[in-house]
């Protein structure tokens, strides 16, 4: 089934109040909301919780990469929270991915769990430098590592998708930016081009968040794509 809801706005502030009086006029049937560590870390669980009374469904963007165990603990927590989506650094290895799909398993959850690939900020150099390989070789590696673990999807570059394509996985994109201006990832494009190269889910943050009217410009950006 086709999952028209596909933005997902990157709440990237630093304090919980920015991030409510921010969602007051966003429509919650127009997208998601990604929080990541910054949130996370400085208000807890307390900021999925407020984000669910609103009406919106959460990725929690912590990208675990641990021991296997912690992992899988980890997965039960955030799980329990009821989070739309979870994702997992896959170059923790194939055993601690498996153990975060054993915890979505163990808690019969519907909740997405994907990996992360290579992040879009690595070069061929870094890629190089810190697995001894060109980047295009490590995402085919980690995409063999998602495989065997049954990952729900993949986070990557759009550009990235060619390589790590396969069927019935999910493909989120970073560094979706509507004026196509970088920034924090090397790797920008904008909605339509990511939507394309085969993105399902785009991530979107100064986009909208930094708009003069953030509802006018989510829903702009909604009409603009061909579902």
């Amino acid at each position: 089934m086709i999952d028209a809801k596909k933005i997902i706005v990157a709440l990237d502030y630093n304090n919980i109040e920015d991030a409510l009086k921010f969602i007051v006029d966003i429509d919650p049937s127009l997208c998601r909301l990604k929080i990541g560590k910054e949130l996370f870390t400085k208000y807890g669980p307390k900021t999925i919780l407020e984000l669910h009374d609103k009406g919106f469904e959460v990725f929690l963007d912590l990208k675990f990469h641990d021991i296997p165990t912690t992992v899988y603990k980890a997965c039960i927590s955030a799980l329990s929270l009821n989070v739309w989506m979870l994702n997992i650094h896959l170059s923790g290895g194939c055993e601690m991915a498996i153990a975060a799909m054993n915890a979505k398993k163990d808690c019969q959850s519907d909740s997405k769990v994907i990996g992360v690939t290579a992040l879009t900020s690595l070069t061929d150099d870094d890629c190089i430098r810190i697995y001894g390989c060109k980047r295009s070789e490590q995402l085919k590696r980690l995409k063999d590592i998602g495989l065997d673990a049954n990952v729900d999807g993949f986070v990557c570059s759009p550009y990235d998708i060619n390589i790590l394509r396969t069927d019935n996985k999910i493909f989120v994109t970073p560094g979706i930016r509507t004026d196509g201006n970088a920034n924090d990832h090397h790797k920008v494009i904008t909605p339509q081009e990511a939507l394309k190269l085969g993105s399902d889910y785009l991530v979107i943050g100064r986009s909208i968040t930094e708009s003069s009217n953030p509802n006018k410009e989510l829903r702009r950006i909604v009409n603009s794509l061909e579902f």
